[in-house]
């Protein structure tokens, strides 16, 4: 009777167990799948913000960019016409100077009267240093400090512009692709949730869900420290 006994007393303890075994499962799975289902909404909020953020400087490289090549066209239009006046001096002091030579004061004032201003002001400091008796004058106005030609002026200062506008480009071009770069790593977060969620084994679960959190955190982190717009 105690041999046909015996078995019929263990069974109630064997539930139990089995049964707060599987409570314990079950509180596991139900707290794992949160953590999941959090780790996804966060993950999609952030991949969706950060692909906005990755457009949005993706607009401002271009915008930049449209800036300085504009700048590029108004310096290579200021330079050329600061040359072609320069050149229209230059040829009008090889006259002048060539109409002193001959003694014709009347012409030579002619052609003084053509100058430009600047050159003018220019051409006057030069008469001071008494260059045709002074081995030591300057070679010609242009050479005065004097001298100022406004739009080859105008052309550097647009060519240090453009410059420094296509350099904010570049940066605005490497803002978009961390931000893009961050987009791609959200992306594995989510497919590696998506494969944790496949996994029946405890550990193998837990480890793959670890290593998708540890890939977010790193992400979201990166991403809070980038420029934003």
């Amino acid at each position: 009777m105690s041999a046909e006994v015996s078995p019929q007393a263990a069974a109630p303890g064997e539930n139990a167990a089995s049964k707060k075994e599987s409570q314990r499962k079950k509180r596991w799975e139900t707290l794992v799948e949160i953590v999941e289902v959090l780790v996804l909404a966060i993950v999609a909020v952030a991949t969706s913000y950060s692909g906005y953020v990755a457009a949005r400087w993706d607009g401002r490289q271009a915008l930049l960019y449209g800036h300085a090549s504009t700048d590029r066209f108004r310096a290579d239009a200021a330079s050329t016409r600061g040359g072609q006046e320069l050149v229209a001096d230059a040829s009008i002091f090889t006259a002048y100077l060539q109409a002193h030579s001959a003694g014709d004061t009347k012409l030579a004032t002619q052609y003084v009267r053509r100058f430009t201003p600047d050159y003018r002001t220019a051409f006057a400091a030069w008469l001071k240093t008494d260059p045709f008796t002074n081995p030591a004058a300057p070679a010609g106005p242009a050479d005065m400090p004097q001298y100022r030609n406004p739009q080859l002026e105008n052309a550097a200062h647009l060519n240090e512009t453009a410059s420094a506008t296509f350099e904010e480009g570049s940066i605005a071009r490497d803002n978009a692709e961390a931000y893009l770069r961050d987009t791609v790593l959200f992306a594995t977060v989510l497919f590696v949730v998506a494969i944790a969620q496949r996994f029946k084994v405890r550990a193998v679960r837990a480890t793959t869900t670890a290593i998708a959190l540890a890939l977010a955190a790193y992400t979201v982190v990166e991403m809070l420290t980038l420029p934003r717009i």
